[in-house]
C-alpha cells in the first residue's frame, strides 16, 4: 500500500486546508465526514446525545454504496475511522448502477432521468421504489430502467393484485357493516391468513439478506393467493343476496387482514403508503411483529376500519415517456 495524498493544489473545491494556502483537503478525505457531522446534527435535533450514540457496543454501522467508490468506502474511509479512534462500519453493502438503454445514469452525459421531473410529472416516488427494489439483489449488478417494465410492473403488481385487495371489499365493509370487521374469518378465511402469517419469517430474512427483488415476488405471490380467495368468494355477488350478510362480512374482513399483512410486508419498500393504509385501517405504525397477530380487536370484532380512500393510482405511460423528454441539462440521479 502506498501513502495516500489527501491534498489537491488550487483551482479545487472543497476545504482550503488552514496552514498551507492554496491547497485543499481532498474531496474524498472530507466527504465521508460529512455523514458523520450529518449525523450527529440528526442526533441534535432529536436530543440524542452523538457520542453516547456512537459509543453504544450494540450499534451496527452499515453502509451502502455504489460501485464505483468501493476503494474509498472499504480502505480510506474505514482508515479514517480507525486511527481515529471510531467505530468502523459493521458491514459494507455494494450495489451497481441505474442505467437506462444500457447506459449508466450520468448528468455530465445527459443521460437516465431527472428525479425533480420525475416528480414534477406528478409520478409517485413510491412507484419508483417498488420497481427498483423489485429487481434489487444482493450482488453487484446494475438495474436497468425499462419505462414499459416499469409500467407493467407497477399496475399488474403493486395497483393491480394489491392496492385491489383493499378497493374490493372496504366499500362493502364501509356500507354495509359501518366498517366493523367480523371476528371469524371462517375455515377457509384462516387458512389464507395462516398462510400468509407463516410467511413473515421469510420475507424478513430476504430483507435481512438484501434480496429485495425476492421479497417482493414472494409478496406479490401471497396477494395472488389472497386475489384467488376473493374471485372464489365474488363479494360482489355475495352483496346481491339479502342472505349472504354475513358470509360477505366474513370475506371482506378477511381481504382487509390479508390486505394488512401484505402491507407489513410491503413497508421497508413503501413507507409512505404503509402509512396511508395505517390511518385508513386505524392501527399504530405496523412492524414485521404485528404480522404475527390479528389486527387489533378483530378476534372479538371490535376493531372499525376508517373510509377507504384511493390509495394508489396506476401509472399513465404518456407521463413516464414525459420523462425524456427532460433537458440533458437537468439534475440526474446520481451513479
Amino acid at each position: 500500500l502506498n501513502d495516500w495524498d489527501i491534498s489537491r493544489d488550487a483551482p479545487y473545491f472543497g476545504i482550503e486546508i488552514p496552514d498551507a494556502p492554496g491547497k485543499y483537503f481532498y474531496v474524498w478525505l472530507d466527504a465521508p465526514i460529512g455523514y458523520l457531522a450529518s449525523l450527529k446534527n440528526l442526533l441534535e435535533r432529536r436530543g440524542t446525545d452523538y457520542h453516547a450514540y456512537l459509543a453504544d457496543p450494540a450499534l451496527e454501522q452499515v453502509h451502502f454504496i455504489g460501485k464505483d467508490i468501493v476503494t474509498f468506502h472499504t480502505l480510506f474511509w474505514p482508515a479514517m475511522l480507525h486511527f481515529s479512534g471510531r467505530k468502523v462500519p459493521d458491514r459494507i453493502f455494494v450495489h451497481g448502477f441505474i442505467t437506462v438503454g444500457g447506459d449508466k445514469m450520468s448528468k455530465s452525459r445527459g443521460t437516465g432521468i431527472s428525479p425533480l421531473r420525475y416528480l414534477e410529472l406528478g409520478l409517485n416516488a413510491q412507484w419508483l421504489r417498488y420497481y427498483i427494489a423489485a429487481k434489487l439483489n444482493s450482488k453487484v449488478e446494475d438495474i436497468e430502467f425499462n419505462p414499459e417494465d416499469f409500467v407493467a410492473r407497477v399496475n399488474s403488481d403493486l395497483v393491480g393484485k394489491y392496492i385491489n385487495i383493499a378497493s374490493r371489499a372496504a366499500g362493502f365493509l364501509s356500507k354495509r357493516f359501518g366498517g366493523l370487521l367480523s371476528s371469524d374469518p371462517g375455515v377457509e378465511g384462516r387458512t389464507l391468513l395462516d398462510t400468509l402469517r407463516a410467511h413473515r419469517d421469510e420475507v424478513q430474512r430476504l430483507y435481512e439478506e438484501r434480496e429485495f427483488g425476492k421479497a417482493m415476488r414472494e409478496v406479490m405471490l401471497l396477494a395472488d393467493k389472497v386475489n384467488e380467495y376473493v374471485d372464489q368468494n365474488k363479494p360482489w355477488e355475495l352483496a346481491k343476496h339479502a342472505g349472504k350478510g354475513e358470509v360477505l362480512h366474513d370475506v371482506c374482513s378477511v381481504c382487509i387482514e390479508a390486505f394488512r399483512l401484505l402491507t407489513i410486508y410491503l413497508k421497508p419498500v413503501l413507507p409512505a403508503l404503509a402509512e396511508q393504509v395505517e390511518a385508513f385501517l386505524r392501527v399504530p405504525p405496523l412492524v414485521f411483529a404485528d404480522a404475527s397477530r390479528a389486527l387489533a380487536g378483530h378476534q372479538a370484532g371490535g376493531h372499525t376500519i376508517g373510509e377507504y380512500k384511493h390509495l394508489m393510482q396506476r401509472v399513465d405511460p404518456k407521463q413516464v415517456d414525459a420523462l425524456f423528454d427532460a433537458p440533458t441539462a437537468a439534475p440526474a440521479f446520481p451513479g
